[in-house]
This record gives C-alpha cells, structure tokens and sequence, in this order.
C-alpha cells in the first residue's frame, strides 16, 4: 500500500535522513562569516560554531560539514568559470591580432608578387633599349622604401616651435604606424621565438633596412593608460638605460603631449662606448581610442640639438619607434611596440659591431624586455606571483633593477659618476678605476654615513675577453652552480687588515661552505634573485668578520632559448638586515653572445653532452634545459667586474689585490670556459666533423703526445694526421680516458665518451668528481703507491679493479695506465688515466 507524504514532511525526511537542509538567512550569514575566515575548518571547529551561534543549534554538525564542502566547491566553479571568461577574452583578443597580422603578410605577398612580376619583366626587356622611367616609382622594395632621417619637405628651422615639433610628431606618428601595423618594413619571425599559446606574443625582427629594428604584439590585462605610464618609466625597465630627462613638455591634441627628451645608455662591455640620444616623443589618443607613445631623434636636419655627445658618448640615432596600445573588449590592451634605432656601429671593433647592427639583441634588449616587464607587473597586480618570504615582488624587482644598474655603473666608469682611470702594472689585461668620491653612487642609503667613515672610496677591477664554442647560458648557469670553481677561497690572498676595513672590501667570489635562498624569480624564470649565506667557518676564529655573511645574487638569462640574449651572474655584498635602501656593490659577470643563432636540420639533431643530460649540484640527473649551447655559432665576449671598498691608507694594497684577483678569475672562467666547449665539441662527433677549436686539438695533442713518449706507443692509430680525426678516435675510443688535475685535491677535467658512459655522468657533471671518489680500497692504495713513481717517471701501471659511477654503480677494469701530460714547454698540464677493458658488475 502506497503512503503519500506532504512536501512539508517530505522535506522533514529528507532532513531527518541528513540528506537536505534549507538554511535560514541568518544561518548562512554565520556560516558565511566562519568560511571567510577559515574555508575548511575542523570537526572541533565546527562544533564550536554550533555553540557560539544559537541560529545553528538544530543543524547537525555533519550538515555543517557538508555546507562547507558545498561552499568550497561553489568557490572553485566560480573561479573556474571567471579563469575561463578571462581565457576567452584573451583568445578572442589574440586572434583579432592574429587575423590583423594575417592581413598584414598577405599585403607583404601581394606587394611581394608584384615586385617579382616587375623585375621578370624588366629582366625580359633588359635588351631592349628604354627611357620610360614612370614605373620605377611605382614598386620599390623595402630596402629602399625606408629612408634614412625622413623628414618634412621643408624641415622646420626651429625645433623649439610648438608648431614645427608637431610637424614632426605628427609625420613620427604615420610612420610608426606605418612600421607597427603595415609594411614599412620588412619583418621576419624572430629565430626560435614562434608565437603559441606559452609565448610572450609575436616577435619579428627587422630584414634589409637602414639600422636594426625589432617588433611584438602581445596582450596584457592592464589598461591602456597604466601601460603608457609603464613604458614612460625607461629606467624601470630597460636596464642599459642610464637616464632619461624630459626637458620639455608642450600639450597637444586629443589630451596628448610632445616632450624633448635626452637620453643615456650603457655600453654592454669595457670594450665599447656609451650611447646617447636627442629625442621628441608624442603621446596622443587615436579616434578609436587607441592610445600611442611614438618617438624619434632630433637631429640637426629637423632642427633639433646640433651639439656634439657627451664625454665617452656616442651618438645614437631612433627612428621612428613607439608603441600602440589599443583597449580590448572586456578590459585590457593589445600592445603593438617598435624599436628601430642606429647605434652607428661603425664606432666599435669589428669582432663587436654584432652588438649594434643585430635586431636580435634589440629585440632582447629592449622590445622584449618592455613587453615582459609589462607582463610582470601584471601578474604582481592580479596576485599570481608566489614569493617565499616577507618580501613582496615589486621590492624584490626593484632589488634586481638596482643590482644591474650598479653593475652597469662598474663596467662603464662614468667621470661624472667620480671614477677616473688607474695606470695599469705594465699588463693591459685588467682594467683598474677608482672612485674617491662615490657619493651619487651612494645616493641617499643608509649606509651613506656608515661607508663615509673609512676614508676611503671604491676600486673597480674589469676585464673583457672572447670565448669560442660556449653558450652564455650554460656558462653563467655552471658559474652559478659551482662557485668553487672559480671562487677565491684563500684567505691568505687578503690581510686581517683589509678584512676589518669593511665587509664591503672582501670580494663577492670570496666563498667557503655557504647556503642558498631563493627569493623570487620572474614570469618566465628569466631572472632569479636570491641570497647566499657565507657560514661563519669561511673565516677564521680570531677574525671579527667570524660571522654568517650574505650576498644578494641576481641570475639572467640561464634558462634563454633565444639570439641575442645576454646571461649574468651578478652579486652584492647586504647586510643580515637586508633594508630596502641598503647599499649594493654589484660585481659579477656578464656573457653576450656576438654570432646570429641559426636553426638547420643539422643543428637540431646535434647531441649535446653539457646540456642534454646534467647533473645539477645534489648529484642527480636532470633532463636538457638549455638548448642554445648547440645552436650559437662559436663566439660570445665575457665582461668581468668585480668592486671593493677601501680605505686611503689601503688603496695601493687593495689595487694590488683586486687585480690578481681579477687576473685569477680570467683564468678560472677560461679553464671552465675550454672544458664547456669542448664538451660541446665532443658531442657533435657523433653527427658531423668539428669546425674546430684550438683548445679541443691542444688538449687531444698533448694525451696522445705525451703517452707515445712515456710508453712508445700511440694511444690513437690512425692513418689521417688531421686533429678532426684524433679528436674523434680520442672520443669513441673503446676504453675509458680520463684527465684530472694536478692538484692536491685532484678532480676530472675531461673525459671521452666510454669515461663519461663508466662515471655515468657528463662532461659538466665529471668537473665535481675527485680522483679518489671513484677508486675503491685497493685502487685507492694502488694509485697512492704509484703516484710517486709517475710523478718522477711519467708512468704508472694500475692493477685490475673496481671504479664507483657517480650513480653508485660498481664497473670493473681490467688494467689501468696513469701517466703524466705535458705542454710544448714540457710544464705539467694535468693526469691522465686508461681505464682498459671496463664493464659493469
């Protein structure tokens, strides 16, 4: 028999059963007020709100249990459903900018197709004799269409003339648009840079036109005019900047402004001078409600400043450049940002002029560099930055601002800033200045009276040199991760006086057992700021420096894919209190890269050893992270600075100390330098010859030389005396070969393949390995009685063993050889070992 039940007693049911409840009002104020405060709270919590709110005496505490769950999960769908409206937005956003750069290529073909007709024709008629000149003005090439210094037919003679300066804006105004939205010049896709959904948006790069020029077009959740705001603050973001002065501000239409402004920039390297550049710049509001910042510079011909540069400044040119920001549906803007200058790179060596003729390192520079600084800001203002901590990122980007621009500050030495030039020891290869007045470097920090009170000033030791066959990314991220190869752990190079003299006055490389503290990093893990603790037992007992020290360490570009982009490692003695205004003195190193990146089907498939398998400082393996140290060409120039503060009386001893300590650093980042290119050089042997490198051949000539004296015998046998071939019977050889140094301490230098494939490590990893690790008991016993004896006769026999992979993986030898390799001028280089026969156990 059927029961039929109200829906009053229906609801009581479902009630009693646990299964519905209809709360009041008032009951989910409550609830409401308990989840802003803690989302998922206990069984005793909830217990407790039972208790304190008599509306919810009646409700059982598994219904209260189930509110909650309900309410997490309404939170996480309205999150969701607000994620994927903003995702909607952006990709309707992008692919109206996708249809617009569509239309723009398909007029580039058109225009492209009839140039071609018109020279198949001229070619055609090239017999026939002509005077009709008329279609020559009808198709030029792009080359030809941009022009250099375009200015109006009659160029104003007075450029302080409000109306002649909005002549020129107004002609600035076409012909950036021009340049950001049409076909003014002719842009290619950026190597390596292809637009997708992970990208910072479209990149091209400018083909065939008077200087170098660089474009994006990307999307941004900021409003048009907070990004006007962003792109005028230069020092924020374009870290080769050195000032920038708006002199004059004249209002014009549309709520917009024509401002003359005078800008500097550094000089990337010792090797090369500064920038400078006379600008007008024009802010305006389009009829759609675009808004556009455009600039250019002023040069005699338009009436602007006819002086010449500043002192150690070059004058530089900008074309028409600027930036289009129009507003999207639904809030934000879409970016359209030209850079297209001069650098008059015919005032720079010719192993340089790559620095300032490649659109690739404007891109990097400065394009780029704007529209991800834009992005950052982004995340920071929508809370999507997660940083460990009490700081918070826009301080910490501030820290990263400050820390390079002290460091541009070392290698360039402004006379304005108070550095003059020291007189070198009879060696041009370091570089010594001096700052006994560095009070604008010192600015209003803190620390200004406590650096005043030694008497002292700063000395700067730098140094520039070229590299061969080593990516600036794996170069700078090994500088990073192992410290000890390059660092001065020796006390005894510095006096207890130094030492006293300030914190300041010991080098940032001066390294014991020290500890590492991630800080923040940016979007795209491009830049990583982080501190170093220095444990007190770097120092000795007896010293009042016997204390933790740290160092604020700014890494860039480790993890860049991309040509032009330069890495550096640069760091900062701070204090334990580590203050927002706390004086910074950067050193460090900065690696730029001087060869074009070029994708070919070779290059692709070429094995890369340092990077495709390395292992990290904790010993375990990770998979490939840089790809760029097999697709830059061979060379890249390192800029060496390093800082010390000093007091009068020690300015002659701390010169002394500062350039060999520079000196020491050029030889430990060239050793490292030589070992990373010949790893790279060694795993291209398995695909194709090796272009060469003389370290590579010196290296391989000195083994096999140095066996056949030692034992007459060769190592190698082959019938081709070219070092190509020795190099590639060295790297495939059966038998495992090994180099390790000749210190006291010894660690592997080198290895061949079967080496690499016996310690199961790489050519990377192999530099954190000591002789004495891989041995066991008896090899070890059997290496310490015979090290004497091919120390005095240049030979050792080792009897069979065992050998310890970095794995932990026993593989067994044979026989083993040790003997002694030596340079042309019969000095020691380093230890050699033939491990015959190996296998594992």
């Amino acid at each position: 028999m059927a029961v039929v039940v109200s829906g009053k007693e229906a609801r009581k049911l479902l009630t009693e059963a646990g299964k519905y409840v209809r709360y009041t009002p008032e009951q989910v104020e409550a609830l409401e007020r308990v989840y802003s405060q803690c989302p998922k709270p206990s069984s005793l919590r909830r217990q407790q709100l039972i208790r304190e709110s008599p509306t919810l005496v009646n409700i059982e505490p598994k219904q209260i249990k189930v509110w909650f769950q309900n309410r997490r999960c309404r939170e996480k769908q309205r999150k969701e459903a607000s994620r994927l409206q903003t995702v909607n937005r952006k990709l309707t956003a992008m692919n109206k900018l996708l249809m617009e750069e569509n239309d723009r290529l398909q007029k580039q073909v058109s225009q492209l197709v009839h140039e071609n007709g018109f020279m198949r024709q001229q070619v055609h008629n090239a017999t026939v004799p002509t005077t009709d000149t008329s279609c020559e003005s009808v198709v030029t090439s792009g080359r030809h269409r941009q022009k250099r210094n375009p200015t109006s037919r009659h160029p104003p003679k007075d450029a302080n003339n409000p109306d002649c300066l909005l002549t020129i804006a107004e002609e600035t105004l076409a012909e950036f648009m021009s340049k950001a939205t049409g076909t003014a010049i002719d842009w290619v896709q950026m190597v390596g840079m292809k637009p997708g959904p992970d990208s910072i948006g479209i990149i091209a790069v400018s083909h065939n036109c008077i200087g170098v020029a660089a474009r994006v077009c990307g999307l941004v959740s900021l409003e048009p005019t907070k990004v006007v705001e962003i792109l005028k603050d230069r020092l924020t973001w374009y870290r080769d900047c050195r000032s920038i002065d708006v002199l004059t501000v004249i209002p014009a239409g549309n709520g917009g402004n024509i401002e003359l402004v005078y800008m500097q920039t550094y000089a990337p390297t010792t090797l090369a001078s500064a920038r400078d550049f006379w600008l007008l710049r024009y802010t305006t509001r389009l009829e759609d409600g675009s808004l556009v910042i455009c600039e250019r510079s002023l040069t005699p011909s338009t009436g602007g400043p006819v002086g010449p540069p500043a002192n150690n400044f070059v004058r530089a040119e900008m074309l028409p450049s600027g930036c289009l920001i129009r507003p999207c549906d639904g809030g934000g803007s879409m970016i359209h940002i030209v850079d297209h200058v001069d650098l008059d790179a015919s005032n720079v060596p010719e192993v340089l002029r790559t620095l300032y003729d490649s659109p690739e390192s404007l891109a990097q520079k400065m394009t780029i560099a704007a529209l991800r600084h834009i992005r950052q800001i982004e995340q920071e203002t929508n809370g999507e930055i997660f940083f460990g901590g009490e700081r918070q990122p826009a301080a910490l980007r501030i820290f990263s601002q400050r820390m390079s621009r002290g460091f541009n500050d070392a290698i360039n030495g402004f006379a304005d800033d108070g550095w003059s030039l020291m007189g070198s020891d009879g060696l041009e290869d370091v570089t010594i200045t001096v700052n006994s007045t560095p009070n604008k470097l010192l600015g209003s920090h803190s620390s200004f009276a406590m650096f005043s009170s030694l008497r002292g000033g700063i000395i700067c030791a730098k140094a520039s040199m070229l590299l061969q066959n080593v990516a600036p990314s794996l170069l700078v991220r090994f500088l990073q991760e192992h410290r000890s190869e390059w660092a001065d752990c020796s006390a005894d190079a510095y006096s207890s006086a130094l030492l006293r003299s300030s914190p300041y006055a010991i080098p940032a490389g001066f390294m014991g057992s020290h500890v590492t503290i991630p800080l923040g990093q940016t979007i795209k893990h491009d830049e990583l700021l982080e501190v170093i603790r220095l444990e007190s037992n770097c120092f000795s007992q007896d010293d009042v420096l016997a204390r933790n020290m740290y160092l604020l360490q700014l890494c860039c570009g480790v993890d860049e894919d991309a040509p032009g982009a330069c890495a550096e490692l640069v760091f900062a003695p701070i204090d334990e209190s580590f203050a927002d205004d706390a004086f910074l003195l950067p050193s460090g190193f900065r690696v730029i890269p001087l060869d074009a990146k070029t994708v070919s089907p070779a290059t692709m498939q070429t094995l890369d050893l340092a990077s495709t398998l390395e292992v990290g400082p904790s010993g375990f393996t990770r998979t490939k992270i840089d790809a760029t140290s097999n697709r830059y060409k061979s060379r890249s120039v390192m800029t060496i600075a390093f800082q010390f503060a000093f007091e009068n009386h020690l300015r002659e001893e701390v010169v002394s100390i500062a350039r060999q300590y520079v000196r020491n650093l050029v030889a430990s980042v060239q050793r490292v330098a030589m070992a990373l290119s010949t790893a790279r050089l060694g795993a291209e042997l398995g695909i194709k010859h090796s272009s060469g490198t003389p370290e590579a051949h010196t290296l391989v000539d000195w083994i096999c030389q140095s066996y056949r004296f030692h034992t007459g015998m060769e190592l190698l046998r082959t019938d081709s005396q070219s070092a190509d071939s020795l190099i590639k019977l060295l790297w495939h050889h059966s038998d495992a070969i090994m180099c390790c140094s000749l210190k006291a301490f010894p660690l592997f230098t080198f290895a061949n393949q079967a080496g690499l494939d016996m310690l199961e490590t790489t050519l990377v990893g192999l530099q954190d390995i000591a002789v004495e690790k891989i041995l066991d008991d008896a090899g070890r016993k059997a290496i310490y009685s015979e090290f004497p004896k091919m120390m005095h006769q240049g030979l050792a026999h080792l009897p069979a063993g065992v050998c310890i992979s970095s794995m932990g993986r026993p593989a067994a030898y044979e026989q083993a050889v040790v003997w002694k390799v030596v340079d042309e001028e019969d000095n020691h280089h380093c230890v050699a070992f033939i491990f015959v026969n190996w296998y594992f156990l």
